[in-house]
């Protein structure tokens, strides 16, 4: 099992490799597409549990207690970042990707016109159509940021301000996939769950739980 600091140093060595190219293509928070989503979260939900005190505590809490998001939040902020980036000409490509409204400040979505499901749902899923609900709903301080990372303050700084508020915010992905894991059966089952991974320790460290935890 692994103190904080060591999880640290290895979740920035694996992140890397769970992002990679996600702002080509990453599965948009829709039906049809939780199964990949829970999947790249599974990564991070089973390394959290090897962190001493916090393993046995569950995924949200867990998540608290060292200072992170869900990936699925993670790559929608990254999407915005990315975007940020494209639309001031920070990179050097995608400058044909979005198309601004007559504000200049808002995107307009180009969905796909094919009769084909797949393909929508292909098209739904690139950045030019994923991310467009999230930046239009910025106000316009933090389109505007004089940096990336003024751009990143704003950011963060606009969802403290929001997050207890239902509005469509790119961190409602977070509540949404914390409900699919952390549901009624669940909460009805950890105390019983808990009690057996105690008693049965090999079991627990075959699935990668710390049980060094004091609070349940």
């Amino acid at each position: 099992m692994i103190n904080l600091q060591y999880f640290v140093s290895k979740l920035n060595f694996i992140r890397p490799h769970l992002e990679y190219c996600t702002q080509l293509w990453s599965p948009v928070a829709c039906y049809g597409n939780w199964s990949d989503i829970m999947e790249l979260e599974k990564v991070q939900r089973r390394f959290t549990r090897l962190v001493n005190d916090i393993g046995t505590l569950p995924y949200s809490q867990r998540l608290e207690q060292l200072n992170l998001t869900t990936l699925a939040e993670r790559r929608i902020r990254g999407d915005l970042i990315e975007t940020y980036k494209i639309i001031n000409g920070i990179v050097k490509y995608g400058d044909k990707l979005f198309s601004t409204g007559r504000s200049n400040s808002n995107l307009v979505s180009r969905p796909s016109k094919s009769k084909d499901p797949n393909i929508r749902k292909l098209v739904d899923s690139f950045i030019s159509e994923r991310v467009v609900k999230y930046w239009n709903m910025l106000p316009k301080e933090v389109k505007h940021a004089e940096s990336v990372n003024d751009f990143k303050s704003k950011l963060d700084s606009f969802k403290k301000l929001c997050i207890y508020k239902d509005t469509g915010g790119f961190w409602e992905v977070s509540d949404t996939l914390l409900e699919k894991i952390e549901g009624a059966s669940y909460i009805a089952n950890r105390e019983n769950h808990i009690r057996y991974l105690q008693s049965n320790p090999g079991v627990a460290k075959r699935k990668g739980i710390n049980l060094n935890c004091n609070t349940y």
